[in-house]
């Protein structure tokens, strides 16, 4: 079974400051097959590639923004898969599963070429839970030693929506936060489904995911 690495190391500079500059990878020697490498809550994660049915959500929630610009030609959202995302403010570094932001942002930063966005581009992130990273992505477990997860994250660096895919046996089902709470690094549920229903995002997207064909890891 893969499990998530948690790297205890002599670096010669900060985690943060090493995934920025793009050296963590080379400096971890990781296989070049899709293991990502984060830094979330100040240590480093090493998560291995995501396996078919994780890509199949993402590419589900993908098509319901591509089927938006099919229908209307000014729909204004893109939906972009595994992106590096910055986040200064926290001192960490995010891979999300996919990432949405604005069609002006996205043609920006592809001219430029850039290495990592920011959560300012940012609309909205979606995170798909593997059995290694599950915890990294859900809100923390209160009532023990917290650490803080890219839920919160995402949250203290001020991305508008968070939405969850939760594809533990246990509780699957799917989330979606907002309002975030900068102070505190939290967000408010603003919706729930379960795995067959539609997940309708609401304004400012307006679409609606299908999600029959998702399933719980292991099912």
């Amino acid at each position: 079974m893969s499990v998530v690495a948690f790297a205890q190391l002599l670096l010669p500079d900060s985690p943060y400051a090493m995934w920025v500059r793009g050296e963590l990878e080379e400096y971890l020697r990781l296989p070049d097959d899709g293991t990502r490498v984060e830094v979330v809550g100040g240590e480093i994660v090493v998560s291995p590639a995501p396996v078919f049915a994780h890509g199949g959500i993402l590419s589900d929630v993908q098509r319901g923004f591509e089927r938006a610009l099919f229908l209307d030609g000014a729909f204004p959202w893109r939906a972009v898969q595994a992106v590096n995302v910055d986040l200064i403010e926290v001192g960490d570094g995010y891979v999300p599963d996919l990432v949405v932001l604005r069609k002006d942002i996205e043609a920006e930063k592809r001219a430029e070429d850039v290495l990592h966005l920011h959560p300012q581009d940012l609309s909205l992130v979606v995170e798909v839970t593997s059995a290694s990273n599950a915890g990294h992505d859900r809100r923390p477990m209160f009532g023990r030693q917290v650490k803080p997860t890219k839920w919160n994250g995402y949250a203290r660096s001020g991305v508008p929506y968070y939405l969850l895919v939760d594809r533990d046996p246990r509780q699957p089902g799917v989330m979606l936060f907002g309002e975030p709470n900068k102070a505190e690094a939290a967000y408010e549920v603003l919706g729930e489904w379960k795995f067959g229903e539609a997940v309708r995002l609401p304004e400012p997207f307006g679409i609606e995911i299908d999600t029959d064909a998702w399933k719980p890891w292991n099912a």
